[in-house]
């Protein structure tokens, strides 16, 4: 834990430098298949420092997630499996030292798939479920990928933008309220946007 919090501080400390746009891009785009810290950290603290380039850094950390989303997906169809059923030595290297990653979870998130197809891409999305998982899982059973792609940007657009919108309207006062309520309400949109979509389906 005491390492994760210096994780945590390191990815914070680019709030200060000069380069924090480029590393909120590449902290966005790692997060999405490896990284540990989501990189709403930065975008919050980004974004209360110039509230004026609020929508821009929304804007870069989801080129940046979507990209990284890619390259999971790629990692995933492409690197995954030395075999028919048999992980590769990247996949195990995973299972030994990414967060979140192990062989139960994996077979888990297969059956999610067979239940909900490219929803739960899209509930990993905008929700706290680790979105690496998702993208990399989506790769290695073989998840449409123009869906895939097409639920990624949705989803992750909608989560960085109104994660800037927050801080541009209300500013400061408003980061207690995301460090508390943040991920219980984008589960409970993700929850009516899914019951949405699918009563459609049943009633049109």
């Amino acid at each position: 834990m005491n390492q994760l919090r210096k994780l945590y501080n390191w990815v914070l400390h680019w709030a200060d430098t000069k380069y924090g746009m480029p590393a909120l891009f590449f902290l966005a785009f790692a997060e999405s298949s490896f990284f540990p810290i989501p990189p709403d950290v930065l975008l919050i603290a980004l974004a209360l420092g110039h509230k004026s380039k609020a929508f821009r850094f929304a804007l870069i950390c989801s080129i940046g997630s979507i990209a990284g989303g890619v390259t999971g997906y790629c990692i995933g169809h492409f690197a995954w499996w030395s075999g028919e059923g048999v992980y590769s030595a990247l996949a195990l290297f995973f299972f030994d030292h990414v967060p979140g990653f192990s062989d139960a979870v994996f077979q888990k998130i297969q059956t999610q798939y067979d239940l909900n197809n490219i929803f739960i891409v899209f509930t990993a999305g905008f929700t706290p479920i680790p979105y690496k998982i998702i993208t990399i899982t989506a790769g290695a059973f073989n998840i449409n990928f123009p869906m895939f792609l097409i639920a990624s940007s949705i989803s992750r657009t909608a989560r960085f933008f109104l994660v800037s919108f927050l801080i541009w309207k209300f500013g400061e006062p408003i980061t207690d309220f995301i460090d508390r309520y943040f991920n219980l309400l984008t589960i409970i949109f993700t929850i009516l946007l899914i019951g949405g979509f699918l009563a459609m389906k049943l009633f049109i």
